[in-house]
């Protein structure tokens, strides 16, 4: 088997506090970013301030996901919203610097003192550039591909490609990644061994992992729905997904060797 591609760290990116657990491995990156619900979004706007004032930074969450346009040598993180956005207004015309972070909690590790107390985590963090895409097809590309990355296959079961209104007041931002990390933690607590050999602490102290993941409830319908049962593959994608969260957390705490790549879903 071919070793996966990685992105080549610098000084945005390489791993410094802990740096064992930081990998640059391209695949990793990308199962984390797509597996994120909710990213976050870092940038800076033009100061209003007066000169010499400090430049506050804005976070913003975000619906995106990675996927490699056809016209395109390498992936790129699609985001979307509302183009009347600060962020869109400001990316119309220019690319201006950004920063993609997903995270995922696997865990909570809890031990004998609370200094050591941890958590089991998936995390990357995407830098580059971005900018507004206008190209009629290929925001229809990020929109099917942001669309089924979070609910696969809803773009084909639903009303779609949407109508002009509806692409008129939606922007859609692309990012190149010019350099990214992802950053995991597996395994149980990790004590002092004084702690460990002292009757008065280890005795009385619970110590262990409580594994963590988000997990799809029964699909409630709404007022106006009149389809009698649930489509087939959305219960396939909600216990899809259920089954795949609980064993990532579980590979977390056994501490798997293939723990946070991406796994196949049957």
């Amino acid at each position: 088997m071919a070793p996966s591609a990685s992105y080549t760290p610098d000084e945005r990116t390489k791993g410094n506090r802990l740096a064992k657990r930081t990998e640059y491995d391209v695949d990793l990156v990308h199962s984390i970013i797509n597996s994120t619900p909710i990213l976050h979004v870092s940038f800076n706007t033009p100061s209003k301030l007066n000169d010499g004032e400090p430049q506050f930074p804005t976070i913003l969450p975000m619906l995106g996901a990675i996927g490699h346009h056809a016209s395109d040598e390498e992936p790129h993180i699609y985001l979307h919203g509302s183009s009347a956005a600060r962020l869109f207004r400001i990316t119309a015309n220019a690319e201006i610097p950004l920063c993609v972070c997903g995270t995922i909690l696997d865990g909570y590790v809890l031990a004998l003192a609370p200094f050591h107390n941890s958590c089991n985590y998936r995390s990357a963090v995407c830098f580059g550039r971005g900018h507004v895409i206008t190209d009629p097809e290929e925001v229809e590309f990020a929109l099917r591909l942001i669309t089924n990355t979070t609910n696969p296959d809803r773009w084909e079961n639903s009303r779609s490609p949407p109508t002009k209104a509806e692409l008129t007041s939606t922007g859609v931002l692309k990012m190149r990644i010019e350099t990214a990390s992802a950053k995991t933690r597996a395994g149980g607590p990790s004590d002092e061994k004084a702690d460990l050999t002292n009757p008065e602490v280890a005795d009385k102290t619970w110590i262990g992992v409580v594994p963590t993941y988000l997990t799809l409830g029964e699909p409630i319908a709404g007022e106006e729905n009149r389809v009698k049962q649930v489509p087939e593959y959305l219960q396939d994608w909600v216990a899809d997904v259920n089954s795949v969260n609980e064993q990532q957390a579980i590979d977390a705490v056994e501490g798997e060797g293939d723990y946070g790549k991406p796994k196949k879903r049957e």
